[in-house]
């Protein structure tokens, strides 16, 4: 039986990569960040890459030189290293581990959790950062849901952790945008997946949110997520659909 997502991944908006602002040195995914998210009673998204001994770090990138300075990919590294890489735009941090983030939490606030796709395409090519995190949420007391664009990832997940809430993240799949195949973003554009995965969810682009595959999604009664809005006037619009926004840029009101 495919787990239902906790009702309170609906009622509180979730701050997108953590409440990040860089102006106040919180970059995205990061300690401070995901402190203010706490206490601001925000719901947290994170986003997780694994080191080149697989381990899982809340890290949003590939490559680490937006977000650090440091030219080439996270995969290359090490965690020990990856610990010691300072972030820009912060007071002296560095790249959290995904233990050290949920000894953080602690169940204090629901925490929605990204694996990127370690394939590449998209593909089966994935196993190792799936098997860290499933490994790191053993024991852990609190509300979290995984999810991955890669459906390959989510159906993972769903054998090493079948009482675990997962989903699928999705969108408009513009070959431009994505760098993926024209073939690959045909197929996973509509979402076919859902059923074969074991998805209890979506998390769906916010622009593309009146794609008819979506209502009917909604109409079954999955929720729907979106990602990400930027304002107030974009919140108000998407939840004309959206059960819940994952948000950033300015502080989400809780829904009446």
């Amino acid at each position: 039986m495919t787990p239902s997502l906790p009702l309170e991944f609906l009622k509180r908006p979730i701050a997108h990569r953590a409440l990040h602002d860089v102006a106040d040195q919180r970059p995205e995914n990061s300690r401070s960040a995901i402190r203010a998210a706490i206490d601001a009673g925000y719901g947290i998204e994170i986003d997780l890459q694994r080191t080149r001994d697989n381990r899982a770090m809340v890290f949003h990138d590939y490559d680490m030189t937006r977000l650090t300075g440091r030219a080439g990919p996270i995969q290359q590294i090490t965690a020990a290293q990856a610990q010691a890489q300072p972030l820009l735009h912060s007071d002296g941090e560095s790249i959290p581990s995904f233990e050290e983030v949920l000894n953080m939490v602690a169940g204090r606030v629901p925490l929605l959790i990204e694996l990127k796709d370690q394939d590449g395409a998209m593909g089966p090519d994935i196993g190792a950062l799936e098997a860290d995190v499933v490994s790191a949420l053993k024991g852990y007391v609190g509300l979290v849901a995984l999810m991955s664009f890669n459906p390959h990832a989510v159906a993972e997940l769903a054998r090493l952790a079948p009482h675990l809430p997962r989903g699928l993240v999705t969108g408009s799949y513009d070959p431009k945008a994505e760098l993926l195949p024209q073939s690959i973003c045909d197929h996973l554009r509509n979402i076919p997946d859902f059923d074969r995965v074991g998805a209890s969810f979506i998390s769906h682009e916010a622009s593309d949110l009146d794609r008819p595959r979506v209502a009917e999604l909604k109409e079954q009664g999955v929720p729907i997520l979106c990602w990400t809005v930027r304002s107030p006037e974009q919140e108000a619009e998407a939840r004309r659909v959206a059960d819940n926004v994952t948000f950033e840029g300015y502080l989400a009101e809780y829904p009446a």
